[in-house]
């Protein structure tokens, strides 16, 4: 079998089957990358169409989304749920709401889902879901309609032992609320572990609010260690300033680290004496402001209209905001000015130039199915919770998360090393990923 060739008659297939769905090809294309390693190696897993079926989601659910805003208008979105692999357990993955969501989006994070939700350990399969409804601007009481509205369809999709969704961009607590309360009316049953993300009074979890930007800071930690580094000391760019960005910059700073930089999507922020994050959490959370406003308010911190943040100095870089927000210029100011570790907390915000520059310039570089798989995790950590009607400490959790990123970063490093390519954490985790699904699936059968 010439490896190569088979590999790109798959990624040509696919490109073929999802027409106008770029973000979904990228995702496809870098674990196709990785998996011409394993097939020189192990080529039974070219056995049974297993790649092709494996790229293929188990079920894609399109719907629409009716509902009246203050005035009495009303208005029509589009709700997905792509449900692609639950070999290993219940389907489980964020919903998005943002005017930028399709089908092939939705593909794209479900895809990565997989892979991450088998990184964590956990009996978890992959999906994805949400809806091109911008929640921004919009009344807690327009909010409430389109979610009752949402679920009113997707309750027939889901449920603890098929598919369990949670929060992601534009999907909050406040969010996850109105979504329960018309699930268990539609139901008639109050199924806790239906959804992740709840209100600590009614099921949810300590630390998930924390979780991805916890976790991302706790894998690259690990990945510091192993080159005789650490947080204590470096110098931080965090872009982003929402929940992952927010929480990824509190355990930077905790951790001894100085965040030097900011961003939201107007521009950037300097903090060269660090952020002050109770006032970040004020401005971003509470009056649910801009960081220009945050610079107004904090002595020596200057604002950039516009600008890009990836031309600060800085040790380490966690992209937190959106996909493809980092490229090969901006990767190449990074590694001009001395930084040493890339890890993303967002979903695929690197583009494959960044990367490949990464690689070439001896930047040590951790994939968001790696490094943010401290969401998904802590989600799985509340589901284990609502099963056993139990609640968690914050420090035990916090810990159990710690733990499953240690255990992430050492399946990663692991899994390069056997493959001969040290540090390349993008292999050892498509490949870790890769693997446990699928000897899952061909254990399972052609289902």
């Amino acid at each position: 079998m010439n490896v190569e060739e088979t590999v790109n008659g798959y990624y040509q297939q696919i490109i073929q089957r999802n027409a106008g769905e770029p973000e979904f090809h990228q995702a496809v294309s870098e674990v196709l990358d990785s998996l011409t390693y394993v097939l020189k190696k192990d080529d039974h897993y070219a056995d049974y169409a297993l790649i092709e079926r494996m790229c293929e989601p188990e079920r894609q659910v399109i719907f629409r989304v009716p509902w009246i805003t203050d005035e009495g208008e009303v208005r029509v979105n589009r709700g997905f749920r792509v449900q692609f692999n639950s070999v290993l357990g219940p389907y489980k993955g964020g919903l998005r709401f943002h005017p930028s969501v399709n089908l092939g989006i939705i593909k794209f994070l479900g895809f990565e889902q997989i892979f991450k939700n088998s990184l964590t350990g956990l009996p978890i399969g992959g999906a994805k879901g949400g809806s091109d409804f911008d929640p921004k601007g919009k009344s807690n009481r327009e909010i409430m309609s389109f979610c009752q509205s949402f679920m009113t369809e997707l309750h027939t999709h889901i449920g603890e032992e098929v598919d369990v969704p949670a929060g992601d961009i534009g999907v909050g607590g406040r969010e996850i609320g109105y979504l329960f309360g018309q699930y268990r009316r539609m139901t008639n049953r109050h199924e806790s572990g239906v959804l992740t993300g709840k209100g600590l009074t009614w099921g949810g979890s300590l630390v998930r609010t924390e979780a991805t930007g916890y976790g991302t800071v706790y894998f690259t930690q690990e990945m510091m260690g192993a080159h005789d580094d650490r947080f204590d000391g470096a110098k931080v760019i965090v872009s982003g300033s929402g929940n992952v960005a927010i929480y990824a910059a509190q355990k930077a700073q905790e951790l001894g680290a100085t965040v030097v930089a900011m961003s939201d999507s107007s521009g950037y922020v300097c903090t060269p004496e660090g952020v002050d994050i109770e006032l970040l959490k004020d401005v971003k959370e509470v009056r649910r402001a801009r960081l220009s406003d945050y610079a107004k308010e904090t002595d020596g911190v200057t604002y950039h209209e516009g600008g890009n943040i990836w031309e600060v100095e800085a040790d380490v870089a966690l992209p937190c905001a959106t996909q493809n927000e980092l490229d090969g210029e901006s990767a190449i100011m990074l590694a001009d000015n001395g930084c040493r570790y890339v890890a993303e907390g967002a979903n695929m915000p690197c583009t494959p130039e960044a990367i490949e520059t990464f690689r070439k310039r001896k930047v040590f570089f951790a994939p968001g199915k790696a490094a943010n798989a401290g969401g998904v995790a802590t989600s799985a950590l509340e589901m284990q919770q609502n099963a056993s009607r139990d609640s968690w400490t914050f420090d035990y959790t916090d810990k159990r998360l710690r733990d499953i990123m240690r255990g992430i970063f050492k399946r990663c490093d692991r899994t390069a090393r056997e493959y001969d390519r040290e540090d390349d954490y993008v292999l050892g985790a498509n490949i870790a990923g890769f693997r446990k699904v699928a000897d899952a699936m061909l254990a399972q059968g052609v289902i």
